[in-house]
């Protein structure tokens, strides 16, 4: 089968995209469940999540104060701010859009919908009151159209370069996680030891990893143990190694690999290092910031590849 390049990129980018808004709706919903339950005063700040998003800059380009308004205004009802759930949607209903020849014809409709619905209800959902309910019909909407591609799409290229995107995307998340959100918990060891389990709890709770890890792991979430779940679980479909086994999957049938393989294979030896004994805050932060190097460089090398030239 031969595709155009742009068509491939739209998809690969419409699939980003949605996995985007599903787990930055994600993120904001388990950090709205902490902050119920925990001591006040003991939660992580609220810019924890901009950090996670790398969104320092737009933040600070819109507000003075990080405060709980400003952040969740940011995420959630900013349709400009590139890290937000609105500018995510919009982004992928312009690519599924200009692709929809090649997608099920539910596709659009699902998408348009999900664009509808958060155009008319962001605003109205950033106070508390109505906001679970929208983070959690962002998350059922993004999941309904996901479902509908792998149950109803030819395993041709079109299928691969839509799971490509949804698996980089889930990837580069989970270690944007760990990195900012296992670096908070680690910062402040031993000041409030009670509540670590708690913050843990979140830390998966952000990535949809809590009733796997339960069945997985047990029902004790530590430190050590859940930084090996998110990277190293081989059959959680959300962990690290999970996304980086299925993308080489699917870049090994395509044309003019090489490069994207070496990437991908560079990616499976630096997390085949990932030991189980316990890593200090730097040196889990060295680990995470070279791997998402190295995962933008396999983004870098499948766009060169397949969306800069005439085919696929």
């Amino acid at each position: 089968m031969t595709m155009l390049s742009s068509v491939a990129d739209r998809l690969y980018w419409m699939s980003r995209y949605l996995e985007r808004a599903e787990d930055t709706a994600r993120l904001v919903a388990a950090y709205n469940h902490l902050i119920m339950d925990i001591p006040r005063g003991s939660e992580p700040p609220w810019d924890i999540m901009i950090r996670i998003l790398d969104a320092e800059q737009a933040f600070e380009e819109r507000y003075r104060t990080v405060s709980e308004q400003n952040v969740i205004k940011l995420l959630i009802a900013d349709s400009h701010a590139p890290c937000s759930i609105p500018f995510a949607i919009k982004s992928a209903r312009e690519n599924v859009r200009t692709t929809r020849d090649v997608l099920p014809e539910d596709a659009w409709e699902l998408v348009n919908e999900l664009h509808l619905y958060v155009a008319e209800s962001a605003k109205s959902s950033v106070g508390r009151r109505n906001r679970q309910t929208f983070l959690a019909e962002i998350i059922a909407r993004c999941q309904m159209i996901n479902g509908l591609l792998l149950s109803t799409l030819s395993r041709d290229h079109t299928y691969r370069f839509i799971k490509l995107g949804r698996l980089l995307e889930c990837a580069d998340m989970g270690t944007r996680v760990v990195d900012v959100g296992a670096g908070d918990i680690l910062d402040r060891a031993g000041s409030r030891a009670a509540i670590d389990p708690l913050l843990w709890g979140a830390l998966l709770q952000a990535l949809s990893a809590t009733s796997a890890y339960r069945r997985e792991v047990g029902p004790i979430v530590e430190q050590d143990d859940v930084v090996n779940f998110v990277f190293a679980q081989a059959n959680f479909p959300r962990s690290v190694k999970f996304c980086i086994a299925g993308i080489r999957e699917e870049l090994t049938p395509l044309r003019n690999n090489e490069n994207a393989l070496r990437a991908i294979n560079r990616l499976r030896r630096r997390l085949g290092r990932l030991g189980k004994e316990a890593l200090t805050r730097e040196e889990l932060h060295a680990f995470i910031d070279e791997f998402q190097l190295q995962l933008n460089a396999l983004h870098q090398s499948i766009s060169d590849t397949w969306f800069r030239t005439d085919g696929s």
